[in-house]
């Protein structure tokens, strides 16, 4: 399993909850609620990071996405405000280059649960 590079994103991460719950409405407004699949994998977070980092921290970021990418694999991570590591796939990333030798990734990271 690999884990994400010791490398911290910027303030400003955003952070959604998408639980996942099925819900039924009856004609008389009635609704129901159904919870899907294992009790503790209902609320999936998916966070949107900005790295504002160094041209080589930069590379060794996209380096591991893109190995990533390549694997299908998901990696470790910590993310900022959390008690512990989770599991993450990232669905997309961008880097921009504002200034000499610095570098911006946004990247979207969602929570998977596997064994």
């Amino acid at each position: 399993m690999a884990t994400f590079p010791d490398i911290k994103p910027s303030y400003g991460t955003r952070k959604n909850n998408a639980p996942i719950n099925r819900v039924i409405r009856f004609a008389d407004g009635y609704e129901h609620r159904i919870v899907f699949g294992l009790a503790e994998n209902q609320n999936p977070k998916v966070f949107n990071f900005t790295f504002n980092v160094s041209e080589t921290e930069a590379d060794t970021i996209e380096t591991f996405l893109d190995a990533r990418a390549n694997d299908s694999a998901s990696f470790d991570f910590e993310a900022p405000g959390e008690t512990a590591s989770q599991k993450f796939v990232c669905q997309g990333w961008s880097k921009s280059i504002p200034y000499n030798n610095r570098a911006t990734i946004q990247a979207t990271f969602r929570e998977v649960f596997e064994p």
